[in-house]
């Protein structure tokens, strides 16, 4: 049995202040790819995890790994006996702000509940992903989201025109930390989401560039790609979106980047 972890974009991130307790007060909207990372399970006694695929080298499967955690949670949630043989095929880019372990964690605790014939419910699914951390409730929904508080308390968000839009995800081979990211936030509220996406910002994409200057770089080539309508840094970085208008300006842009950047990892898709 299969599942995607679809990768997680953030079609806009406003952060409003830093709470007393050094988290951060956001509001952001959650969409995501038609594809992502790709997690099999079969049967076994225990629980394990064996990570495959062209970022398999950046993760350990060790028992602090978020899909073992999400799988031990489910078990010891429902009462669970038998265990699962876990694969995950790590297709995205890791520590580049689309979704990466929380994503993965979600889609363990979506596959386990068919595998194990659960049939939880959201509500109790969700329970368990909150703990988890801040992005895996809406990596679990993966659906369009507005998110606010952590990110975590969630509503449906209708996408409109750019549902099944054809999405380019490009990131520059930089891992960058979300807490590195997040400390050097200048610490000024830009003013809440605006109805029109186009309005919005990710107000992380300057730390981020002071982290890593090349995402400056990503985001200008996107957004010279002719046909790139909503371009943006996702999450914390460093990976960089553009909704096209059609799949062939995607791909004409997709061709463009790689002759250019030929390292540069990207990633030709919808929105989901």
């Amino acid at each position: 049995m299969e599942e995607i972890a679809r990768a997680k974009i953030n079609l806009a991130l406003h952060v409003r202040g830093r709470e007393a307790d050094g988290y951060h007060r956001l509001e952001t909207v959650f969409a995501f790819a038609e594809h992502g990372d790709l997690l099999r399970v079969e049967e076994a006694a225990e629980l394990s995890l064996r990570i495959e695929g062209p970022f398999a080298s950046a993760l350990s499967p060790g028992e602090d790994n978020l899909v073992l955690r999400a799988a031990r949670a489910l078990r010891e949630r429902f009462g669970v006996r038998p265990g699962a043989a876990l694969t995950l095929n790590k297709r995205l880019p890791v520590a580049s702000g689309i979704g990466g372990g929380s994503a993965d964690a979600a889609a363990a605790l979506r596959l386990l509940d068919r595998w194990w014939k659960l049939r939880a419910g959201e509500a109790a699914l969700l329970d368990i992903a909150r703990p988890l951390g801040a992005d895996v409730p809406a990596c679990l929904l993966s659906r369009p989201l507005t998110g606010t508080g952590r990110g975590d308390q969630l509503e449906l968000y209708d996408l409109g025109e750019l549902t099944g839009a054809p999405l380019l995800l490009v990131n520059p081979g930089v891992a960058v930390s979300t807490a590195a990211v997040f400390g050097r936030w200048g610490g000024s509220d830009g003013g809440p989401l605006p109805a029109d996406l186009a309005a919005a910002r990710n107000d992380l994409e300057a730390p981020a560039m002071a982290i890593a200057p090349v995402i400056a770089e990503v985001l200008a080539r996107l957004g010279g790609a002719p046909g790139a309508g909503l371009v943006r840094m996702s999450g914390s970085g460093a990976t960089c979106l553009a909704v096209f208008d059609t799949e062939g300006a995607r791909d004409a842009a997709r061709a463009a980047i790689a002759a250019a950047k030929p390292v540069w990892w990207q990633l030709a898709t919808r929105l989901a």
